[in-house]
Protein backbone atom coordinates (compact mmCIF):
# COMPACT_ATOMS: atom_id res chain seq x y z
CA UNK A 1 0.00 0.00 0.00
CA UNK A 2 3.07 2.03 0.72
CA UNK A 3 4.43 1.74 -2.28
CA UNK A 4 1.54 2.36 -4.29
CA UNK A 5 0.99 5.64 -2.51
CA UNK A 6 4.44 6.75 -3.16
CA UNK A 7 3.81 5.96 -7.02
CA UNK A 8 0.75 8.42 -6.75
CA UNK A 9 2.95 10.71 -5.24
CA UNK A 10 5.74 10.45 -8.02
CA UNK A 11 3.37 10.51 -10.65
CA UNK A 12 1.16 13.64 -8.82
CA UNK A 13 4.82 15.50 -9.22
CA UNK A 14 5.29 14.48 -12.61
CA UNK A 15 1.68 15.95 -13.53
CA UNK A 16 2.12 18.89 -11.78
CA UNK A 17 5.64 19.57 -13.24
CA UNK A 18 4.89 19.01 -17.18
CA UNK A 19 1.55 21.04 -16.38
CA UNK A 20 4.12 24.16 -14.98
CA UNK A 21 5.66 23.32 -18.10
CA UNK A 22 3.27 23.61 -20.42
CA UNK A 23 2.17 26.91 -18.89
CA UNK A 24 5.16 28.41 -19.37
CA UNK A 25 5.44 27.55 -22.98
CA UNK A 26 2.37 28.82 -23.46
CA UNK A 27 3.17 32.40 -22.10
CA UNK A 28 6.45 32.17 -23.94
CA UNK A 29 6.47 35.41 -25.69
CA UNK A 30 5.90 34.56 -29.96
CA UNK A 31 7.39 37.15 -32.32
CA UNK A 32 5.66 39.34 -34.71
CA UNK A 33 5.37 37.27 -37.78
CA UNK A 34 4.11 39.37 -40.77
CA UNK A 35 0.69 39.12 -42.58
CA UNK A 36 1.30 36.59 -45.83
CA UNK A 37 -1.69 37.31 -47.31
CA UNK A 38 -1.45 40.88 -47.43
CA UNK A 39 2.46 41.18 -48.52
CA UNK A 40 1.61 38.42 -51.02
CA UNK A 41 -1.44 40.19 -52.67
CA UNK A 42 0.40 43.75 -52.30
CA UNK A 43 2.98 42.22 -54.41
CA UNK A 44 0.84 41.52 -56.80
CA UNK A 45 -0.36 44.64 -57.48
CA UNK A 46 2.50 46.04 -58.56
CA UNK A 47 3.41 47.52 -61.62
CA UNK A 48 4.78 46.01 -64.80
CA UNK A 49 7.74 48.47 -67.10
CA UNK A 50 6.84 48.96 -71.16
CA UNK A 51 8.94 47.47 -74.00
CA UNK A 52 10.11 50.71 -74.45
CA UNK A 53 11.17 51.45 -70.96
CA UNK A 54 13.00 47.69 -70.46
CA UNK A 55 14.62 48.80 -74.11
CA UNK A 56 15.98 51.65 -72.89
CA UNK A 57 18.08 49.98 -70.14
CA UNK A 58 20.87 47.58 -71.41
CA UNK A 59 20.62 46.41 -67.88
CA UNK A 60 17.09 45.75 -67.59
CA UNK A 61 17.25 44.24 -71.15
CA UNK A 62 19.73 41.74 -69.72
CA UNK A 63 17.36 40.57 -66.97
CA UNK A 64 14.55 40.41 -69.31
CA UNK A 65 16.44 38.11 -72.09
CA UNK A 66 17.65 35.75 -68.77
CA UNK A 67 14.23 35.67 -67.58
CA UNK A 68 15.59 35.70 -64.09
CA UNK A 69 16.25 38.32 -61.69
CA UNK A 70 19.35 37.56 -60.03
CA UNK A 71 19.54 39.04 -56.40
CA UNK A 72 22.10 39.22 -53.51
CA UNK A 73 19.92 39.32 -50.23
CA UNK A 74 19.58 37.07 -47.30
CA UNK A 75 16.71 34.43 -46.24
CA UNK A 76 17.22 35.38 -41.95
CA UNK A 77 16.62 38.90 -42.00
CA UNK A 78 13.17 38.83 -40.11
CA UNK A 79 11.95 42.23 -40.83
CA UNK A 80 13.65 42.46 -44.23
CA UNK A 81 13.96 39.19 -46.07
CA UNK A 82 12.99 36.07 -44.22
CA UNK A 83 12.46 32.63 -45.38
CA UNK A 84 9.22 30.64 -44.29
CA UNK A 85 9.54 27.13 -44.52
CA UNK A 86 6.09 26.31 -44.88
CA UNK A 87 5.54 27.40 -48.37
CA UNK A 88 9.59 28.58 -49.71
CA UNK A 89 7.95 32.13 -49.92
CA UNK A 90 10.49 35.12 -48.89
CA UNK A 91 8.93 38.32 -46.83
CA UNK A 92 10.42 41.46 -46.00
CA UNK A 93 10.73 44.52 -46.82
CA UNK A 94 13.98 44.45 -48.95
CA UNK A 95 12.24 40.90 -50.32
CA UNK A 96 9.36 43.08 -51.23
CA UNK A 97 11.44 45.17 -53.05
CA UNK A 98 13.11 43.09 -55.40
CA UNK A 99 9.82 41.00 -55.99
CA UNK A 100 8.31 44.17 -57.08
CA UNK A 101 11.47 44.67 -59.44
CA UNK A 102 10.80 40.93 -60.78
CA UNK A 103 7.16 41.77 -61.64
CA UNK A 104 8.29 45.19 -63.29
CA UNK A 105 10.63 43.37 -65.82
CA UNK A 106 9.75 40.59 -66.17
CA UNK A 107 5.72 40.95 -65.39
CA UNK A 108 6.27 37.74 -62.81
CA UNK A 109 6.96 38.50 -58.53
CA UNK A 110 8.37 35.07 -58.66
CA UNK A 111 11.10 35.44 -61.68
CA UNK A 112 13.68 36.02 -59.24
CA UNK A 113 16.92 34.02 -57.84
CA UNK A 114 18.63 34.66 -54.77
CA UNK A 115 22.46 34.37 -53.35
CA UNK A 116 22.47 34.24 -49.89
CA UNK A 117 25.24 37.51 -49.57
CA UNK A 118 27.00 38.63 -45.95
CA UNK A 119 28.19 42.21 -44.84
CA UNK A 120 31.96 41.08 -46.57
CA UNK A 121 30.35 39.46 -50.10
CA UNK A 122 28.38 42.10 -50.91
CA UNK A 123 30.13 43.64 -53.27
CA UNK A 124 32.23 40.49 -54.48
CA UNK A 125 28.63 39.17 -55.73
CA UNK A 126 28.43 42.37 -58.07
CA UNK A 127 31.45 42.42 -59.14
CA UNK A 128 31.74 39.16 -60.41
CA UNK A 129 28.61 39.40 -62.17
CA UNK A 130 27.25 36.51 -59.95
CA UNK A 131 23.76 38.58 -59.20
CA UNK A 132 22.33 41.50 -61.32
CA UNK A 133 21.37 43.90 -58.28
CA UNK A 134 22.04 43.19 -53.99
CA UNK A 135 19.04 43.94 -51.88
CA UNK A 136 20.41 43.47 -48.29
CA UNK A 137 20.15 46.19 -46.07
CA UNK A 138 22.98 47.95 -47.66
CA UNK A 139 24.60 51.15 -46.83
CA UNK A 140 25.73 53.40 -49.37
CA UNK A 141 29.08 54.58 -48.38
CA UNK A 142 32.16 55.92 -51.02
CA UNK A 143 34.59 53.26 -50.26
CA UNK A 144 31.50 51.06 -51.75
CA UNK A 145 30.69 53.42 -54.31
CA UNK A 146 34.30 53.24 -55.59
CA UNK A 147 33.38 49.48 -56.47
CA UNK A 148 29.84 49.04 -57.31
CA UNK A 149 26.96 51.67 -57.87
CA UNK A 150 24.15 52.38 -55.95
CA UNK A 151 20.50 52.93 -56.60
CA UNK A 152 18.43 54.90 -53.86
CA UNK A 153 18.09 55.44 -51.49
CA UNK A 154 15.06 53.67 -50.02
CA UNK A 155 15.76 53.46 -46.30
CA UNK A 156 17.37 55.06 -43.88
CA UNK A 157 18.58 54.19 -40.19
CA UNK A 158 21.12 54.96 -37.63
CA UNK A 159 23.47 52.99 -34.95
CA UNK A 160 22.39 51.85 -32.16
CA UNK A 161 23.24 49.48 -29.39
CA UNK A 162 22.15 45.86 -28.42
CA UNK A 163 22.79 44.31 -25.06
CA UNK A 164 21.11 41.14 -23.70
CA UNK A 165 18.29 42.13 -21.70
CA UNK A 166 18.27 42.84 -17.94
CA UNK A 167 22.04 44.40 -18.82
CA UNK A 168 21.81 47.24 -16.51
CA UNK A 169 25.75 48.28 -16.64
CA UNK A 170 25.34 49.77 -20.17
CA UNK A 171 22.74 52.45 -20.78
CA UNK A 172 25.03 54.37 -23.74
CA UNK A 173 28.38 55.15 -25.70
CA UNK A 174 29.41 56.36 -22.76
CA UNK A 175 29.57 52.66 -21.17
CA UNK A 176 31.14 51.23 -24.29
CA UNK A 177 34.65 52.29 -22.50
CA UNK A 178 36.79 49.64 -22.02
CA UNK A 179 33.79 46.75 -22.93
CA UNK A 180 34.07 44.02 -25.40
CA UNK A 181 31.36 45.06 -28.69
CA UNK A 182 30.60 42.72 -31.06
CA UNK A 183 30.14 44.73 -34.81
CA UNK A 184 29.81 42.77 -37.92
CA UNK A 185 33.17 42.71 -40.46
CA UNK A 186 32.64 44.36 -43.58
CA UNK A 187 29.72 46.86 -42.24
CA UNK A 188 30.09 50.58 -41.35
CA UNK A 189 30.47 49.29 -37.36
CA UNK A 190 34.04 49.30 -36.76
CA UNK A 191 34.77 52.99 -38.10
CA UNK A 192 31.44 54.17 -36.54
CA UNK A 193 32.80 52.77 -32.93
CA UNK A 194 35.90 53.81 -33.74
CA UNK A 195 35.05 57.64 -33.87
CA UNK A 196 32.15 57.23 -31.04
CA UNK A 197 33.65 54.45 -28.46
CA UNK A 198 36.92 54.72 -29.50
CA UNK A 199 37.90 52.65 -26.09
CA UNK A 200 35.64 49.80 -26.54
CA UNK A 201 37.13 46.27 -27.38
CA UNK A 202 35.73 46.08 -30.52
CA UNK A 203 35.42 42.38 -31.83
CA UNK A 204 34.43 41.91 -35.75
CA UNK A 205 32.09 39.25 -36.17
CA UNK A 206 31.46 37.52 -40.15
CA UNK A 207 27.66 38.07 -39.66
CA UNK A 208 24.37 39.14 -37.70
CA UNK A 209 23.74 35.73 -36.03
CA UNK A 210 27.86 35.18 -34.92
CA UNK A 211 27.39 39.04 -32.84
CA UNK A 212 24.26 38.60 -31.40
CA UNK A 213 25.46 34.73 -30.27
CA UNK A 214 28.11 36.41 -28.85
CA UNK A 215 26.26 38.66 -26.59
CA UNK A 216 23.90 35.58 -25.62
CA UNK A 217 26.81 33.91 -24.53
CA UNK A 218 28.75 36.60 -22.50
CA UNK A 219 31.89 36.65 -25.04
CA UNK A 220 30.59 40.13 -26.14
CA UNK A 221 28.91 42.93 -23.64
CA UNK A 222 26.93 44.90 -26.27
CA UNK A 223 26.60 44.91 -29.62
CA UNK A 224 26.78 47.33 -32.12
CA UNK A 225 24.70 47.65 -35.83
CA UNK A 226 22.21 48.97 -37.63
CA UNK A 227 19.09 50.15 -35.50
CA UNK A 228 16.43 48.46 -37.65
CA UNK A 229 18.76 45.67 -37.35
CA UNK A 230 18.19 45.32 -34.04
CA UNK A 231 14.88 45.98 -34.45
CA UNK A 232 14.55 43.24 -36.20
CA UNK A 233 16.39 40.65 -33.65
CA UNK A 234 14.03 41.72 -30.85
CA UNK A 235 11.06 41.45 -32.16
CA UNK A 236 12.11 38.13 -33.96
CA UNK A 237 13.31 37.08 -30.05
CA UNK A 238 11.46 38.63 -27.84
CA UNK A 239 12.51 38.99 -24.59
CA UNK A 240 15.77 37.83 -25.13
CA UNK A 241 17.38 41.20 -26.43
CA UNK A 242 16.97 44.76 -25.45
CA UNK A 243 18.15 48.31 -26.59
CA UNK A 244 20.52 50.74 -24.39
CA UNK A 245 20.68 54.70 -25.00
CA UNK A 246 19.34 56.58 -28.18
CA UNK A 247 20.57 55.97 -31.59
CA UNK A 248 23.68 57.85 -32.60
CA UNK A 249 25.89 58.58 -35.73
CA UNK A 250 25.39 59.69 -39.19
CA UNK A 251 21.85 58.67 -41.20
CA UNK A 252 23.08 55.64 -42.64
CA UNK A 253 20.91 55.35 -46.49
CA UNK A 254 20.01 51.95 -47.45
CA UNK A 255 20.56 51.70 -51.41
CA UNK A 256 20.03 48.92 -54.11
CA UNK A 257 23.65 47.51 -55.00
CA UNK A 258 24.13 47.50 -58.79
CA UNK A 259 27.35 46.74 -61.10
CA UNK A 260 29.26 50.34 -61.38
CA UNK A 261 28.29 52.75 -63.73
CA UNK A 262 25.79 50.27 -65.05
CA UNK A 263 22.76 51.92 -67.15
CA UNK A 264 20.48 49.86 -64.23
CA UNK A 265 20.71 52.69 -61.66
CA UNK A 266 18.58 55.18 -63.86
CA UNK A 267 15.85 51.58 -64.26
CA UNK A 268 15.99 51.07 -61.05
CA UNK A 269 15.59 54.67 -59.42
CA UNK A 270 12.83 54.94 -61.68
CA UNK A 271 11.47 52.01 -60.68
CA UNK A 272 11.67 53.21 -56.89
CA UNK A 273 10.18 56.82 -57.65
CA UNK A 274 7.04 54.81 -58.98
CA UNK A 275 6.30 52.86 -56.71
CA UNK A 276 6.80 55.70 -53.44
CA UNK A 277 4.79 58.01 -56.19
CA UNK A 278 1.64 54.81 -55.99
CA UNK A 279 2.07 54.60 -52.22
CA UNK A 280 3.46 51.23 -52.86
CA UNK A 281 6.91 51.89 -51.35
CA UNK A 282 4.14 53.03 -48.00
CA UNK A 283 2.48 49.84 -47.99
CA UNK A 284 5.14 47.48 -48.08
CA UNK A 285 6.70 49.24 -44.89
CA UNK A 286 3.85 49.29 -43.01
CA UNK A 287 3.14 45.02 -43.50
CA UNK A 288 6.93 44.57 -43.45
CA UNK A 289 7.66 46.66 -40.46
CA UNK A 290 5.24 49.37 -39.21
CA UNK A 291 2.45 46.52 -38.09
CA UNK A 292 5.08 43.92 -36.65
CA UNK A 293 6.43 46.89 -34.31
CA UNK A 294 3.22 48.84 -33.55
CA UNK A 295 4.08 51.68 -35.38
CA UNK A 296 0.75 53.33 -37.37
CA UNK A 297 2.38 55.69 -39.69
CA UNK A 298 5.04 55.05 -42.63
CA UNK A 299 7.89 57.69 -42.53
CA UNK A 300 8.80 59.26 -45.54
CA UNK A 301 10.31 57.77 -48.39
CA UNK A 302 13.87 59.00 -48.76
CA UNK A 303 14.80 61.27 -51.72
CA UNK A 304 16.23 59.26 -54.64
CA UNK A 305 19.92 61.04 -55.72
CA UNK A 306 20.47 62.04 -58.92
Amino acid sequence: MKRYQKILAVLSLLVFSFSLFGAALAEEPTPAAIDKEAFDALIATGPVATDEEIAASAWATAVKEAGILRVGGTRTSFLFSQLDETDNGIRGFDAGLYQLLARYILGDETKYELTQVTSSTRESVLTSNQVDAVFATYSITPSRQEVISFAGPYYTSQQAILVKNGNTEINGLEDLADKIVATQAGSTGPSILAEYAPDADVQEFEDDIQARTAVELGRADAYVTDYTLILNSIVKNPGAYAVAGDVFGPIDPYGIGLPKDSDGLAFVNAFLKTIEDSGLWAQLWQVSLGDRTGIDTAPAAPAIAE
